[in-house]
This record gives structure tokens, sequence and C-alpha cells, in this order.
């Protein structure tokens, strides 16, 4: 069987790779040759995913045009994937399930904590050697008991729920199917959000333009949002505008409707803005978790397993 590998690996994990895949968890499989896209030239990587019967990691979508009647597994290396909502496969595909929930909502908490305590702007006057001091402290907030809406109840959205609880925050939980959830539709939260200080978005792709402009003038004067699911389901210009008249109070923003954001996008030089860059997922060894969890899925699949977060590309989920 030949593995294409689409993700980056350093060469220890790329010898990590090739020495479990031969060691005795797998001695019972067909010998599996590994192809590595970053060790070909660029007019033979796609012909390499094509002939495929295993990938690991997230191609690009147009390379999937074509049909892979070769392939049996393929491990994406991400939790979202959303970009290949069109692509058909008969293939067994799997994400990376809760693997990136607490770095994001840590990244989400952290950031309302940085708007919250001016923390971008002690940082600049850091950098100046500039003492401003007291001035500061009557513009700074708490997290404490604040009110907050989570936009999506999957794995990213209810790590923040349990972040939060440790502030005593008073939490509500928005999604269009789960019964658990305490919002299910738009004109719930339209009519609630008057009311709340935060709104965190742990939307999917799926959910694209869900957030509207609509809905960001719903939101209190002064209120923070936050977003660490998909950059496409906020109606970014109204966002923008709403920060530069000041009537929200500031915004931590994982991801962006374009990305990497344009220089000349406001939201580089608004001073209640935190950009990470996409980087809320980011943890120590993280391609290692990555091979991790596609060797156990591997082992899975050719065992005739049930594999670990198996999802339909179509569906979303």
């Amino acid at each position: 069987m030949q593995l294409f590998v689409n993700s980056n690996l350093n060469d220890t994990l790329k010898a990590e790779l090739q020495q479990q895949l031969s060691s005795d968890q797998f001695a019972g499989a067909e010998p599996i040759t590994i192809v590595y896209r970053d060790e070909l030239p660029k007019a033979e990587q796609e012909a390499a995913l094509q002939s495929a019967n295993l990938i690991m990691g997230n191609p690009p979508a147009a390379w999937f045009a074509k049909a892979l009647p070769n392939l049996k597994f393929w491990q994406l290396d991400s939790a979202g994937f959303d970009g290949y909502k069109s692509v058909q496969l008969t293939a067994t595909i799997a994400n990376m399930g809760n693997y990136f929930a607490l770095p994001c909502a840590e990244t989400m908490v952290a950031g309302i904590l940085a708007v919250y305590r001016c923390i971008p702007e002690l940082t600049l006057l850091q950098a100046r050697s500039e003492w401003v001091g007291a001035p500061i402290r009557a513009r700074t907030n708490l997290l404490w008991k604040k009110r907050v809406v989570i936009l999506g109840t999957g794995t990213i959205g209810q790590s923040v729920r349990q972040m939060l609880t440790g502030f005593q925050c008073e939490l509500y939980m928005l999604a269009r199917t789960d019964p658990q959830a305490d919002l299910h539709t738009a004109d719930e939260l339209k009519a609630l959000l008057p009311k709340i200080d935060i709104v965190v978005n742990c939307l999917p792709g799926t959910a694209t333009g869900f957030f509207s402009a609509d809905l960001i003038t719903a939101m209190k004067p002064g209120s923070l949002y936050a977003n660490v699911g998909r950059g496409s389901t906020t109606d970014e210009p109204a966002l923008i505008s709403a920060l530069q008249s000041g009537h929200l109070g500031g915004a931590v923003l994982d991801v962006t409707a374009t990305e990497p954001l344009p220089a000349d996008n406001p939201l580089w030089t608004l001073p209640n803005v935190v950009l990470t860059q996409h980087t809320g997922g980011g943890q120590p060894n993280e391609d290692a978790g990555k091979v991790d969890q596609f060797l156990r899925n591997l082992a899975l699949f050719l065992a005739g397993k049930p594999v670990e977060t198996a999802v339909e590309l179509g569906r979303g989920y």
C-alpha cells in the first residue's frame, strides 16, 4: 500500500512513522510505502496523491476533482474540514476530533482576559519603556460573573464553557440541532444579545454568515466578540464597523475571513482587537500528536474496526 503524507513532518517524526509502520502492530498488513509531499517535485505531488491508498494530512481540495479509486483511508490533521464538503469519496475518513479543543479554548479565554486587563496596551508601553500606570486602572474590566453566549456545542465550545465556569460566568450555548443547547436559532440569540457581555464563536465553516450584521447590531454596547471557529461565519465588515464606532468594546479573533489577513485590513490597527493569527490550536508536540492519531486510526482501520472521530465530508461532521 502507498501512504501519501501531506503533513509537514520533521526528520524525527518521519523516522518514527516509518518505525511504527514496520513494527509488530502492522506486521500482518500489506507493506506500506510512504511518500512525503515535501520530498517530491511540485509537478509530481498531485499524481502521488491520486495513486495513494492512504492519506495523512490535508491536501488541496482541488486535487480531489478526479476519482481516487485506490483510496481506502484518509486521516485529516485538522478538526475542521469544510473546505472538502464537495469532495466525493467512498474511503473511510477521520478528523482530529477534540485534539485542538483545549488550546483553542485557552486562546479565547486568554484573549478575553487580555482585552479586559488592557494587556496589549501595557505591552506596547513596556516596549517603549513608558510608565502610565494608574490611569489605565479605570479602563480595566473583570471576566468574573460575565454573561457569555458560546456559539457551537462541539468540543471547543464545551471546553470554553468548562473554563468559564471557573469565573462563575452566566453561560448560554447555541446549536442548531443539539437538544441540550439553550438556544437554537438566530432569532433566539438576537433576543438575548442585549444582555450578553461576551460572544464566543466556535462555529464550523458550514455556518457561513451566521453571525450577521443584524446580530452584531443587537449586541450590548461595549460587549466583546471572540471567534475561534471560522472567519467565514462572521460579517467581517459589520464587525469592523462596530469596533470602529465603539459599539463593541473589543474583539479576540483567531480566524478572519481572509487568511493571511491583508495588510490594509483595519483589524491590524484597531487598538481594541487581539489577533492570534490562527494559532489557537497550537500546543507542545502538535505534529507528534497528529502522527499518533494517524497510527491509532490506521491500526483500527486495518483491523476492520471503527476508527476514532470518523466524519462524512458532505454532512460536515
